[in-house]
């Protein structure tokens, strides 16, 4: 036999050898294909969609035929066209209208979801919107505002509203590379954002329109009792943990829960969803258990189960069902019917085919950080509770067994989150581990029951009761949140990662997690060199806004920001990006004045610049058409409007610069203006061609 002959005998037992774990490579493959969809520069057409669907149709006929070593090579390869499919499939189908224009005017619309943004307003949802002459063809169909005004109506599931508001389209990265809001927006519906200080107006009474409004009316109204019987945080707390609505908890109590790695207990994930099942479980299982018909001759477990599920149901529709909890309630409801059918609840078999599910429903959630957390935890934390079954426990006393349990799952699923939690959020507990073992059990062992049993004497008017035990717990929790987050160096801050950083992590920890044999150790290198590169990332040496509101220049001391109030969500993303815990007063005192960048800001201190030199950059929040024929690099918001946010890194032969546009591409969710205005050039800031990458 051959070389040729002898690698591929060697490939092929190595392949044969996976065979009882490949569906675990399902939605591997299926994310690999979505991933790629999001990573492509230009929009995939009918015809290559149709040559991708003819493409994969092929792959899983010749996998039917094909001999076993090689078959599943072609089904893996045909699960990746169809996850480009599945992508371009749910990107199309929740199409909308976007609006194309800075809007100010009124804006009457029917409340359909209410949060906190980012500045601790209340923000609105509105869906059936209307705007001042704007056709209907071309009104997006879902709205967002924040509420800056005075006094008003108070804002109810359902109630039509009218005010006037300020709307723009959703706006692009606020650095080339960066979060992607407008995709974000696309898959939220959302086809305009805004504020308004106008208060509100009642145009018509909430009526039930269709059942997702009346469960809302259900949600709204027991956070408010929840928040009548518990005041202040621990209301809040309460509030988002049982019917998903933040928008009572302070942002200091916020702040608080992200420094110590806690804030996780905010958000209505597996935690919370599995701690309810297995209390509704073992409930169901001692009553069942109490007679001796139901005890011997009914299947206890699985009607358990059962009722377990319809109870995880129900929490998914009063949590306001959004993408985390679904990926819960799928990941529960996969178990629980493993149990109804006699098999093994938690495997990897059963993550995998949970993941296989969220994707196929909603491809867009691989992106975004509750997706990879959550089964990055899961998967990790089915691995090693796999592994330690193995080994002889005899050694630790019965009562020390709990105890280890919850330490060994913390600090397992602190560990397969921290990298993920660090590359989407720039920051790290230094002391999370331990404020997740004195908190994380109490959610188990008095929170959760407290709030099903106030769940069950609400009917009777005593679930003051149940709330107050619950509270107990929370008060506790917010405790250790502000203890840790006081103590000296509790939170560090890192480089935000290139764009191969988390595939690469992904990749090393599925080989090291669900490959079969010795070759599982080369998810270990791979891994490393995923840290390697996110250690070895560089920040832009200058970031402009794509407003030309905020300039940001790389100093020694870190990065200078032009401005010490402006465009604040724009300084706080650079400043996490580069590492950086300080705000954004604090870098405005590092701007270096008359250096290479000059920041002019408003009419007046455009009309007092006196020119530029050849090398320098100038960068003007005005239109600045006077400045064509400057030596210098000049960028305004006319430029800036067709490039996005720009970053600049410097070179042998000058700037190299990088815009927004070129990164987002020409996709569905991007609405850039024409790359070549349709104005007499003259009209237009100019950027030396020679500079461009």
């Amino acid at each position: 036999m051959g070389l040729c002959g002898r690698i591929s005998n060697s490939a092929g037992k190595v392949l044969l050898a996976q065979r009882g774990g490949l569906i675990c490579w399902v939605p591997v493959c299926l994310a690999a294909g979505v991933g790629s969809y999001f990573s492509l520069a230009t929009e995939p057409d009918l015809p290559v969609l149709a040559g991708l669907a003819a493409t994969a149709l092929l792959m899983l006929v010749l996998a039917r035929f094909l001999p076993e070593p090689v078959a599943p090579l072609a089904l893996g390869t045909a699960l990746c066209l169809i996850g480009v499919l599945l992508a371009a499939g749910r990107a199309h189908r929740v199409a909308g209208p976007v609006l194309g224009w800075r809007y100010y005017g009124p804006v009457e619309g029917r409340i359909v979801a209410m949060d906190r943004s980012q500045s601790d307003a209340l923000r609105l949802t509105l869906d059936q919107v209307r705007l001042a002459r704007v056709s209907p063809a071309r009104t997006p169909d879902r709205v967002r505002l924040s509420l800056h005004g005075g006094a008003g109506i108070t804002p109810e599931p359902g109630l039509r509203v009218m005010t006037t508001a300020h709307l723009s389209p959703p706006a692009g990265p606020v650095e080339p590379g960066g979060f992607d809001f407008q995709r974000h927006a696309w898959f939220a519906r959302l086809g305009a954002v805004g504020y308004t200080r106008v208060p509100l107006l009642g145009v018509a009474e909430a009526r039930d329109g269709h059942a997702g409004l009346a469960v809302f009316r259900i949600r709204m109204a027991a956070s408010a009792r929840i928040r009548q019987v518990l005041p202040g945080d621990i209301g809040g707390f309460a509030a988002a943990i049982t019917t998903g609505d933040r928008s009572a908890i302070s942002r200091e109590a916020l702040e608080a829960l992200r420094a110590s790695n806690l804030a996780h207990l905010l958000a209505i994930s597996g935690l919370h969803m599995g701690l309810l099942s297995a209390v509704v479980l073992g409930a169901l299982r001692l009553l069942l258990a109490a007679h001796p018909v139901t005890a011997l001759r009914w299947p206890a477990k699985g009607i358990a189960a059962g009722g377990a599920l319809i109870a995880a149901a129900g929490y998914l529709a009063l949590s306001g069902g959004n993408v985390a909890t679904e990926r819960a309630f799928i990941m529960v409801g996969v178990a629980l019917g493993a149990l109804m059918i006699g098999r093994r609840a938690l495997s990897l078999r059963a993550v995998a085919i949970a993941a296989t599910l969220v994707l196929i429903l909603r491809p867009e959630a691989l992106t975004g950080p509750g997706f990879q957390m959550s089964f990055a935890a899961t998967t990790a934390l089915v691995a090693v509770f796999g592994w330690l079954r193995a080994v002889d426990m005899g050694w630790l006393p019965p009562w020390l067994k709990p105890a280890f349990a919850v330490f060994v799952s913390s600090a397992v699923a602190g560990l397969a989150t921290a990298p993920i939690a660090a590359a989407h959020f720039n920051t790290i507990a230094h002391y999370g581990l331990i404020a997740n073992l004195v908190s994380v059990p109490l959610m188990g062992v008095l929170i959760i029951p407290a709030a099903v049993a106030a769940l069950v004497l609400a009917p009777f008017g005593a679930e003051a009761l149940g709330l107050w035990v619950m509270g107990l717990g929370l008060r506790w929790i917010l405790g250790v949140a502000h203890w840790i987050a006081g103590l000296e160096g509790a939170r560090g801050y890192v480089v935000g990662p290139g764009g191969w950083v988390i595939p690469l992590l992904a990749l090393g920890f599925l080989l090291l997690i669900l490959w079969q044999g010795r070759l599982r150790l080369a998810g270990l290198p791979v891994m490393a060199l995923a840290l390697v590169l996110w250690q070895g990332a560089q920040r832009p040496a200058v970031l402009i806004s794509d407003t030309g509101a905020l300039v940001g220049v790389m100093t020694p001391q870190g990065r200078a920001l032009s401005r010490e109030r402006t465009a604040g969500f724009v300084a706080r993303n650079w400043l996490e990006n580069d590492g950086d815990g300080g705000g954004q007063l604090e870098a405005a005192l590092r701007w270096p004045e008359g250096g290479k960048v000059i920041h002019l800001s408003g009419k007046r201190r455009l009309a007092a610049f006196e020119g530029c030199a050849p090398g320098q950059i100038v960068v003007v929040s005005v239109p600045a058409a006077d400045l064509a024929q400057a030596p210098c690099d000049v960028f305004d918001p006319l430029l800036l409007k067709h490039t996005g946010a720009l970053a600049l890194t410097p070179g042998k032969q000058g700037w190299t610069l990088t815009t927004a546009r070129e990164r987002t591409g020409d996709r569905l969710w991007t609405h850039w203006p024409p790359a070549k205005p349709e104005a007499a050039p003259d009209q237009y800031v100019r950027i030396s061609p020679t500079r461009r990458p």
